[in-house]
């Protein structure tokens, strides 16, 4: 694999090189055994507010964030378009194309962080791998940080860039993996359901 340029921000984070940063393959074959888990989650804001709740996720393509009270935000994605419900605002229910957002990266059917110009920043700080990634294709959907520790291999958080520049941090507890999740959880309040399983 070739030597990926790394900016900076994650140069600078290298620095202590005290550890072996996990390989993009290895990263890859644990997000492709991730096939359904829960747990608690902690978001940081662009602003600073945080907030905190319960994460649902079903891989391909489902991934469902409870918020608690006081928020009590829902955001959910089906496997075609993440839906935001928010029983504060007059709009109704926000919906967007999945594959136009970042989390497309860890929710797809494949995960190949070696492919072509995905991975634009790999880096350690000696206890931890940051791979900073976006579509290939479509760079101006936004990126995501992903941080993983090894021994064994598991996702502690991530930074979704979007396209207006604004960034928004997920911090996860202990996941519980391989969990059975009813397809239920995963339908987005307010929207025709197509039938048939994804």
């Amino acid at each position: 694999m070739r030597i990926l340029m790394i900016p900076a921000l994650w140069a600078a984070m290298t620095l202590p090189a005290a550890a072996e940063k996990l390989s993009l393959g290895e990263i890859s074959s644990y997000l492709n055994r991730l096939k359904s888990a829960q747990g608690a989650f902690t978001q940081v804001s662009e602003d600073g507010s945080i907030s905190t709740g319960k994460i649902l996720l079903k891989r391909p393509g489902r991934v469902r964030f409870d918020y608690d009270p006081p928020d009590e935000t829902l955001v959910v994605a089906d496997g075609d378009t993440v839906g935001i419900i928010d029983p504060r605002s007059n709009d109704g229910p926000q919906g967007y194309p999945l594959h136009r957002t970042p989390l497309k990266i860890i929710l797809a059917n494949n995960v190949d962080l070696t492919r072509e110009r995905m991975v634009v920043g790999h880096a350690s700080d000696g206890t931890s791998t940051t791979v900073r990634a976006q579509d290939p294709e479509h760079p101006e959907y936004g990126s995501i940080d992903l941080v993983f520790t090894g021994d064994p291999v598991e996702l502690r958080q991530w930074v979704i860039h979007d396209g207006s520049g604004s960034s928004t941090t997920v911090i996860l507890g202990d996941l519980k993996t391989g969990v059975r999740l009813a397809d239920e959880s995963f339908k987005i309040p307010g929207k025709p359901q197509a039938g048939g399983d994804r």
